[in-house]
């Protein structure tokens, strides 16, 4: 019994190089060939292979978080345009959270996004040149830096609708993304 088993795995290196490669072909009457000849010597004309994933450049990684404070804007307008409690629970930074905090937070926003959006505002944003009415910014006055929003407040329409509720939200900046986190 010891001696069949030896002999299959001594062959099996032999075997292995007398495979040879699939040609693609598409033959004279425009139907595809697969043969082990060269096209040529079919008369028929090579198919070229697409790119394989291997030869492909890589794709750059999908963004799921928002990288400018527009990208994060946009990501609450949806949130809310889909009364969607996860989408925006997607876009906070949720560690140091414990497990009862993480649900009552979510649970809150699942509230929340049932309220009518009135409006998002980054408290601190420096306003366009133009929002004053001028049509050019005064070139006297020496600009000041102002420091970046770390702050986003949603408007919200209370649940009696005659009114609207704050919800604050702090800003951080990690691994390249701009992340909401509960200031309420």
């Amino acid at each position: 019994m010891r001696l069949p088993f030896a002999l299959l795995v001594a062959a099996l290196p032999v075997m292995a190089p007398a495979q040879t490669a699939i040609h693609r072909c598409i033959g004279a009457s425009g139907n595809p060939v697969f043969t082990d000849q060269p096209c040529a010597t079919m008369q028929a004309s090579p198919v070229r292979a697409s790119p394989s994933p291997e030869d492909a450049p890589p794709a750059a990684p999908p963004m799921l978080c928002a990288a400018t404070r527009d990208d994060l804007r946009q990501g609450v307008v949806d949130a809310f345009a889909q009364q969607d409690a996860n989408r925006l629970a997607g876009l906070m930074l949720w560690n140091g959270y414990g497990r009862g905090a993480a649900i009552a937070d979510i649970q809150a926003l699942a509230n929340l996004v049932r309220q009518p959006l009135l409006g998002i505002e980054f408290p601190g944003d420096p306003a366009p040149a133009n929002s004053t009415g001028a049509p050019y910014p005064d070139a006297a006055v020496p600009a000041t830096a102002t420091p970046a929003a770390s702050m986003l407040v949603l408007d919200v329409a209370d649940r009696t609708g005659s009114g609207s509720r704050q919800w604050h939200f702090d800003l951080v900046h990690r691994a390249g993304c701009l992340w909401l986190r509960n200031a309420d």
